[in-house]
């Protein structure tokens, strides 16, 4: 057998550095320091035009500029596989056992309700300002899970599962805060019908390993086109077109790995487009995404100070930084106080904790709810920009702090462990 050739070595290693949470947080980053440095530079014209270039379709009304095409086409991918991961937790993971998924779903449902409480309670005497309020309800879980893989290398397993649970339902709720509170009109013939393509969709993948369409090719052949075709459609109708990238998720089929037959390895639809899809994602749509989201003039260290002076700015960072974890931690509390549902033995409340300050990292999704909340380009609009960044950096710092000790005390008790066992 002949050996790979370089280049396709390299891009097989290309794409596994991609399916790295680690690596999709650090593009993250990349892309959206490159964007607050060429906002803010001699050449910040060239970056606003660039953002707000309109390329596509008039006739069809998808005539958009670039950074929408990011947030409601590329967006879509990531949202997309969100919804598969979803479908999977609900057949057949955490979120299957009630028992075992509850104390997260609590956790993450008290993490989206005191923020939202903390962030309305603050703009009170702001009513103009109020529709922000689902802004720090959200949690990047591309950093969260990137920082945790860095950090964490002795913290519990457990640790892990009850932040991707936790995540996984924020991300739920923030889906439906989105379709629900940022959809101001609905036209009911495109609605109805990118339904029934997303139907179609579903009976199309649920027919994957049985008819026709059991073929390497058909995912791009048959299944993509009905995709773009249903996102199209949901764009037409006023619902947010990322709505159709989760619902197009939860169509896919999602097989339990243990009902596989010994000689069948044949990877299920779920697997198939979750590992071709997640380089696209986390190599692309949602580093280009935050690369045209995350470019605001802050006007420099003035600029900077009248941005930190506004309420909205102190809101958006007080229930990001404080209300996340207030929110996660009681909620916590409250279901494993209460019920019969308990934490993992493995699990302390220090450890809780510095998940809680983690998941105050809105990013992705909070500044995506800031582009449906103000008119982009409005001073808000910047302010709530500049409150994501730096509640998001400040939360990241925090929760590095207080895992990152957790992590060297767990290892130092392993250690000990070790020499006993030695002895």
């Amino acid at each position: 057998m002949s050996s790979p050739s370089p280049t396709t070595t390299g891009g097989n290693r290309l794409l596994t550095s991609l399916r790295k949470d680690t690596v999709g947080g650090g593009l993250l980053v990349i892309a959206a320091l490159t964007a607050l440095i060429w906002a803010n530079s001699p050449l910040a014209d060239s970056y606003f035009a660039l953002r707000d270039v309109e390329i596509g379709f008039a006739p069809w009304h998808l005539q958009l500029s670039l950074g929408t095409w990011a947030a409601d086409g590329l967006l879509a991918i990531f949202f997309f596989l969100v919804g598969v991961e979803l479908k999977t937790e609900f057949t057949h993971g955490d979120l299957r056992r009630f028992r075992t998924a509850i104390v997260p779903i609590t956790a993450a449902a008290g993490g989206v309700i005191v923020p939202a409480l903390i962030y309305t309670v603050l703009m009170t005497s702001h009513p103009q300002l109020l529709r922000g309020w689902a802004i720090p309800t959200a949690t990047d879980i591309a950093f969260a899970v990137a920082i945790l893989a860095i950090i964490g290398s002795h913290l519990p397993k457990a640790l892990r599962i009850f932040l991707l649970t936790l995540a996984a339902v924020d991300d739920l709720l923030a889906i439906g805060i989105i379709a629900v509170f940022y959809t101001e009109s609905i036209t009911l013939i495109p609605l109805l019908a990118a339904v029934g393509v997303i139907i179609v969709y579903g009976l199309i993948a649920a027919r994957w390993r049985t008819s026709f369409v059991d073929r390497a090719w058909a995912a791009w052949v048959i299944l993509l086109p009905l995709g773009l075709i249903a996102w199209g459609l949901m764009h037409a109708s006023g619902v947010h077109a990322t709505i159709a990238g989760v619902a197009l998720g939860f169509t896919i089929p999602a097989l339990a790995r243990r009902r596989r037959r010994a000689q069948d390895e044949t990877p299920n639809l779920a697997e198939v487009l979750e590992h071709r899809l997640r380089p696209l994602s986390a190599g692309f749509a949602v580093p280009v995404f935050a690369f045209f989201a995350a470019g605001v003039a802050v006007g420099g260290f003035e600029g900077l100070a009248t941005a930190f002076s506004q309420p909205l700015t102190f809101a958006i960072i007080a229930a990001l930084v404080l209300g996340k974890p207030l929110g996660i931690l009681a909620s916590t509390w409250l279901v494993s106080r209460f019920t019969s549902a308990g934490l993992d033995p493995s699990l302390k409340w220090p450890d809780l904790a510095g998940v809680g300050l983690l998941a105050g990292i809105g990013f992705t999704v909070s500044l995506l709810v800031a582009e449906l909340s103000f008119i982009p380009g409005s001073p808000e609009h910047d302010y709530a920009k500049v409150a994501i960044l730096s509640a998001s950096v400040i939360a990241a710092l925090l929760a590095m702090l207080v895992l990152g000790s957790r992590n060297r005390r767990y290892r130092t008790a392993e250690g000990a462990t070790l020499d006993v066992h030695q002895v």
